[in-house]
């Protein structure tokens, strides 16, 4: 009897919806006002938007390339594999599986639990406990399991039901995913509208710098790359549509066309939402703001602008933790396929033709997450590996067009070799300048590490676990 394959079930428009949820979770809600302190122009903070978004666009080509030259499940793990070998693949999806993945999975859920904690009753343990001295030792209070127990509690279920419909069918998780990036849109669209058309604000806002804006050439340029930095973070996560590239019908046109539409619509929404703030926040208000979008609605919507968004941010975190966990399952599914994890992990199911025990792999590990508490500690120190394997990505396009130069590629990057050169260059600098910047708060006493060197030896834990599996394999 032929073991089961994995269906393809998703079409462009899924594919699209797959792309924008991604991208956008909570970052927009609050995004805005750190960048807006970092650089004190408004204008300056529309331009950084928007060349994070062309940049990931010139990220998401290359990924296109790869994507239908290899329309494999798996994504990322596929293309290193197919261009570097099985080792280096291998340290992205131990990554991946490890933390990168499940950490942001359980970091997405926590702020989607949190909020929705405004409208549901949650269980706590009393306040004799939460407010002992334990909880308040650096460090360790930050990891402690019953800290914020009913937030993680709930976290844990909106984690494990997920699970358990991208388990039972690859259908019911696109279909939650097309429903919330449809409600997300249209809630963001009523938000925009109702701020822009209020007449409550000042267009004068739109070209008004802050009073401590500096002229400074080389200053601007370190306060553009500060924002630049966190502009990217609200972009990331469009790679995840080539995880599922197995799962997309005729993914020659699809996945170009999702990834370039996706990430568009994304820019325009990140525009226009940040032009909305800024309708009614002057920069400075913006920067002083620790949730802009909330400060933003209220002064238009009153009291009731506060739970406007507090429902905004669970339906966008409820939608982003669904996608996380359709697409980075996948990961998992391509390492045991390719005997560089547990072979169990790659068996898609004989009734519902999911890759369901890579995804109970995921669901369960980011769950632990929850519950340790320390997803956020982790994520912050594997953002740099994440831009490690994005740059090494798309230098494969140009390694590949040497290495398999007749090979069929429906799709070529528009204007290579400059455009996936100019995101090989800003990913060298995110790098060196994100090491750059971790030594100093480490020498200054601001961080307990150099972050991102921590990231490479957590990621480098896993090389055992390589040779163990490489063994196994040969047996």
């Amino acid at each position: 009897m032929p073991e089961p394959q994995l269906q393809k079930t998703i079409g462009l428009w899924s594919a699209t919806t797959i792309v924008i949820g991604s991208v956008i979770g909570s970052s927009i809600f609050m995004k805005p006002a750190t960048m807006a302190g970092q650089l004190g122009s408004p204008y300056l903070l529309i331009i950084v938007w928007t060349v994070a978004g062309l940049i990931s666009i010139f990220g998401a080509m290359a990924f296109a390339e790869l994507g239908t030259m290899f329309p494999e499940t798996g994504g990322q793990y596929v293309y290193l594999q197919k261009t570097y070998g099985e080792f280096i693949a291998y340290l992205y999806g131990w990554g991946s599986i490890a933390v990168i993945n499940t950490a942001a999975i359980a970091a997405i859920a926590f702020v989607c639990a949190e909020y929705a904690g405004d409208f549901i009753p949650l269980p706590h343990f009393a306040l004799a406990v939460e407010h002992s001295i334990i909880f308040h030792v650096p460090m360790i209070g930050d990891i402690l399991p019953l800290q914020n127990f009913g937030v993680k509690m709930l976290a844990i279920a909106i984690i494990m039901t997920l699970t358990i419909a991208n388990y039972l069918s690859v259908r019911s998780g696109n279909a939650i995913q097309f429903i919330s990036t449809l409600l997300k849109a249209l809630a963001l669209i009523i938000l925009v509208f109702g701020i822009l058309f209020s007449g409550k604000g000042s267009t004068e806002n739109f070209i008004k710098n802050s009073a401590s804006f500096n002229f400074n050439g080389w200053k601007i340029f370190v306060a553009f790359m500060a924002a630049t930095t966190g502009a990217f973070a609200a972009y990331d996560g469009w790679n995840n549509l080539n995880m599922v590239a197995g799962e997309i019908k005729d993914p020659s046109k699809n996945i170009t066309k999702s990834l370039l539409i996706g990430l568009f619509a994304c820019i325009v929404i990140y525009v226009v939402v940040t032009l909305a703030y800024m309708y009614v926040l002057p920069i400075d208000a913006m920067a002083a703001s620790p949730l802009v979008a909330s400060d933003a609605t209220a002064k238009v919507f009153g009291s009731a602008g506060g739970t406007m968004i507090a429902v905004l941010i669970v339906v966008s975190t409820f939608g982003a933790t669904s996608v996380n966990l359709l697409a980075n399952a996948r990961v998992v599914f391509a390492m045991a396929e390719s005997k560089s994890f547990f072979s169990w992990a790659g068996k898609i199911h004989p009734r519902f033709r999911t890759p369901g025990n890579s995804v109970l792999v995921l669901g369960i590990w980011s769950s632990l997450f929850v519950i340790s508490g320390s997803f956020d500690i982790l994520a912050d120190m594997f953002i740099f590996m994440s831009w490690v394997f994005y740059g090494l990505v798309v230098l494969a396009v140009f390694i590949l067009r040497k290495k398999m130069p007749s090979a069929a590629r429906p799709y070529k990057v528009t204007g290579y070799p400059l455009v996936p050169l100019i995101f090989i260059l800003f990913t060298s600098f995110y790098l060196v300048t994100t090491v750059y910047n971790d030594i100093n708060n480490y020498a200054s006493g601001k961080a307990p590490f150099i972050n991102s060197v921590f990231g490479m030896l957590l990621t480098a834990s896993g090389i055992p676990l390589f040779f163990y599996f490489r063994a196994r394999s040969k047996n």
